[in-house]
């Protein structure tokens, strides 16, 4: 019989468990900040919290006399400074974003220090600053007679919420970022003049925007789709912005066909759907009759769509850019993130699950990782080469449907950068934050990819729709650090008041201030050029399919079912055979394997391959390039953030249960004790345990791993427990690691792991646990997934 909990004492909880934004233990934390941060910031809002336990000034609300003499409002004295804070993170700080608010403070430079607001001790106010007496009543013509029209305070409250909302970005609205910096290794001064280049360990402040690229703003973060990878740099010499995707590739190679491409993509005009999926007729219908899509498709329909966080994802330049030194020379450029936790994916079943289990799942992990201290880190490297390799190579670097293969040009790690800040606020941050491939530095500039061309001029022309006229760079999280001296005056929301009467330049009036900067400014390339203006394509970009081969080839075998799996799936939702005919025939001049095994799921014939834009087909360099699997950067970070869900129920080996969570907390996993409610779960002996998920509000799909503590009793619990087979099931079929007492053998039966699964990988029963089980667990579930185990499709 399992022991109740003493009355009065309190359950015990998993430290991580504070950590939670959508979930937590039934009682404030004991422990304070030897706990953790987490734990202090928990345990000091919970005691916040409980100094008002009613609104005082409820009573005062009613009748003539309290209208006449409205009371002053409650207020808390808060116990830390945590305890109001946005983030925990606010600790850390760079020139751009600064320090955090001082108390009761607006400060309205560069740095964001100058607009951070803080309320602390303050009375409410409008926007004018006049302070308000009552936020409880409109003005009426007596306590039941009408309202007045001349109850500004109503009217500016009102007006303000009924314009809170902006336009969203026609691609990548559903995004989210954080702050940090960029620290440059060596001087890159042969290679480019560019400043944050210039010296070794010189820091430069960075905010970064991850998205999803075809959903609208309210949309899931699991889509298969590609992901946005935007960083903009706050440099000396100005901000440069480096506008990626987590894949080095596009869809098409001219700016002209970018709208037709998002068209096609987005939901269909008619009935608006669907929502975040590219799995309908016009997207099929446009990539098939643009066969140069072949090589990102690939990409799109492999692991790397469905990130299991934007943490462990790559992020690319896509582009072939240029370095400039300051001699004047130049050399062609591509940029590659390479996250230090590796490159990990979800599978697709696993990602459909999330979306409803938790839309925000990879912001919240984001979020999470960040407010924890395990700051995500990812390594900047360059593939520098020159314009004559470029002319040798039998694909065309403008071309961006290609890559350069790391087997030609390796890459050079040139820096880290580290995100070590959440924001204080998602919409005057990450909403309002406007990239721009345009904004670049000295040292860096454009090459002639027709692409690129037209990424300059649209992003400046969208930001100008979306933020509301041209001085969006006025906006805190745009602004540089970088001074900004200019003749550009008025327009809408202008917020500098610039001195003096002077607008133009040349000028006497004004000393001659602003003047131009000559050689010390940015100064464009001066590339040679001799041609006639033409519409066309250069030849090289003929050759569609030597590069969707590559990357295919260069997958492991698990990998290559999920894309052909993913093509099945999407095609099966294309109710026009003709497009998933055409579809399978230009996938036929890639792998014949691959299209024969997409045509049989779909259960069609296999159609001739599609003819051939180029009559002859170069000799590609590299047939199989190991770096483009997923598998080929595992990373260096151990567990470290790895959520792990522990199993409760009353009755369970409550020793086992702490020496597990302790020990995997110590080496920076986020355990989540799952019991079948939140809250008091009775263990075998010891202390009550304070579940801080539950079976139902925290599904198997959430997780990385899984153990399953001793117990007879628990283990019965959870086998009559439809919830608790399910999170097993899914643990199981996504390959990841389970760890559970031999107590737990009918659970992990009706789960569908039998006993000849029990010999596969990342699969561990033990009739007791230890320190030899415990490190299996944790050399397993360092490495993400045993795919090894996947079952393939009849």
């Amino acid at each position: 019989m399992a022991k109740s909990t003493p009355p009065g004492q309190a359950a015990q909880a998993a430290a991580t468990g504070f950590n939670s934004t959508d979930s937590g233990p039934a009682n404030d934390p004991a422990g304070g900040k030897k706990e953790g941060e987490g734990v202090a910031k928990a345990a000091a809002v919970g005691k916040m919290a409980a100094a008002m336990p009613h609104n005082p000034n409820k009573q005062a609300e009613h009748g003539r006399d309290k209208a006449l003499t409205p009371p002053e409002g409650a207020s808390v004295q808060p116990p830390s400074r945590d305890a109001t804070g946005s983030t925990l993170a606010e600790k850390n700080h760079t020139e751009k974003y600064g320090k955090p608010a001082a108390p009761g403070v607006n400060a309205a430079g560069g740095s964001l220090e100058r607009v951070r607001a803080d309320p602390e001790g303050q009375p409410l106010t409008t926007n004018q600053g006049v302070r308000v007496s009552d936020n409880q009543n409109s003005l009426k013509a007596g306590l039941r007679g009408a309202a007045l029209l001349k109850d500004f305070v109503l009217r500016e409250k009102i007006t303000h919420f009924d314009h809170e909302r902006i336009p969203e970005r026609v691609v990548h609205a559903r995004g989210s970022g954080a702050h940090g910096y960029f620290e440059c290794y060596e001087p890159l001064s042969s290679l480019t003049q560019a400043s944050l280049f210039a010296e070794a360990g010189k820091i430069t402040p960075v905010f970064v925007r991850f998205s999803t690229v075809a959903g609208e703003r309210g949309s899931k973060d699991t889509a298969r789709d590609v992901r946005g990878f935007a960083v903009k740099f706050y440099t000396d010499e100005g901000n440069w912005d480096l506008v990626g995707n987590n894949m080095p590739v596009f869809f098409i190679q001219d700016a002209m066909k970018f709208p037709d491409l998002v068209h096609a993509v987005k939901p269909e005009p008619h009935h608006a759907m669907p929502q975040a999926a590219s799995a309908h007729d016009t997207y099929w219908d446009f990539v098939s009759l643009m066969p140069e899509s072949t090589h990102m498709l690939m990409w799109q329909m492999s692991d790397r769509a469905i990130p299991r966080s934007f943490r462990m994802m790559q992020g690319f330049g896509v582009h072939t850019f240029r370095f400039v030194n300051a001699q004047g020379e130049s050399t062609f450029v591509k940029f590659h993130w390479n996250p230090k936790l590796g490159t990990h994916s979800l599978v697709w079943d696993e990602a459909v699950k999330i979306s409803g289990a938790d839309p925000d799942y990879n912001r919240r992990d984001l979020w999470e990782a960040i407010e924890s201290g395990a700051y995500p880190e990812w390594e900047l490297c360059v593939q520098a080469f020159t314009e004559e390799q470029a002319e040798a190579f039998s694909f065309d670097v403008l071309d961006a449907t290609k890559i350069v293969p790391e087997e030609l040009v390796p890459l050079q790690p040139v820096g880290r950068m580290v995100l070590n800040r959440n924001p204080d606020n998602f919409f005057a941050e990450t909403e309002q934050v406007a990239f721009c491939a345009a904004h670049v530095v000295p040292g860096i500039d454009f090459t002639n990819d027709p692409l690129l061309a037209g990424r300059i001029h649209s992003y400046v022309d969208t930001q100008i729709t979306r933020l509301g006229g041209p001085n969006f760079h006025e906006l805190p999280i745009n602004a540089p650090l970088a001074p900004v001296q200019n003749n550009q005056r008025d327009g809408m929301h202008r917020q500098a008041i610039h001195r003096g009467r002077s607008s133009y330049e040349p000028n006497s009036l004004g000393g001659g201030c602003p003047h131009q900067a000559g050689t010390q400014g940015f100064v464009s390339f001066p590339e040679p050029i001799h041609a006639d203006e033409v519409r066309g394509k250069p030849e090289k970009f003929a050759e569609h399919y030597n590069q969707a081969a590559l990357f295919y080839n260069s997958q492991t075998e698990a990998e290559q079912r999920h894309i052909a799996a993913a093509f099945r799936f999407e095609l099966s939702k294309v109710t026009v055979p003709a497009v998933r005919r055409r579809v399978v025939s230009m996938l036929r001049n890639a792998s014949e394997e691959l299209a024969a095994e997409v045509a049989q799921g779909l259960g069609m014939e296999l159609p001739e391959a599609m003819p051939r834009a180029l009559a002859k087909t170069p000799k590609p360099e590299v047939e199989v390039s190991p770096a483009l699997s997923l598998t080929a950067r595992q990373g260096d970070a151990g567990i470290q953030s790895r959520q792990v869900a522990v199993l409760v129920a009353d009755g369970v080996d409550g020793a086992a249960v702490w020496d597990a969570t302790h020990a995997l907390q110590e080496q920076g996993a986020v355990v989540r004790l799952v019991g079948p409610h939140i809250g008091a779960v009775t263990p075998r002996e010891g202390p009550a345990i304070d579940a801080d998920a539950s079976l139902e509000n925290h599904p198997g799909v959430l997780f990385d791993g899984v153990i399953v503590p001793g117990g007879p009793d628990a283990a019965k619990r959870l086998a009559a427990d439809p919830k608790a087979r399910e999170f097993l099931t899914d643990q199981f079929l996504h390959s990841k690691t389970i760890w559970a007492s031999r107590d737990a053998e009918a659970l992990l039966r009706q789960a569908g792991i039998t006993a000849q699964d029990e010999e596969l990988p990342g699969i561990f029963v033990t009739a007791k646990g230890g320190s030899k089980a415990l490190q299996n667990f944790v050399s397993a579930l360092g490495h993400h997934r045993h795919f090894e185990r996947e079952r393939p499709a009849a």
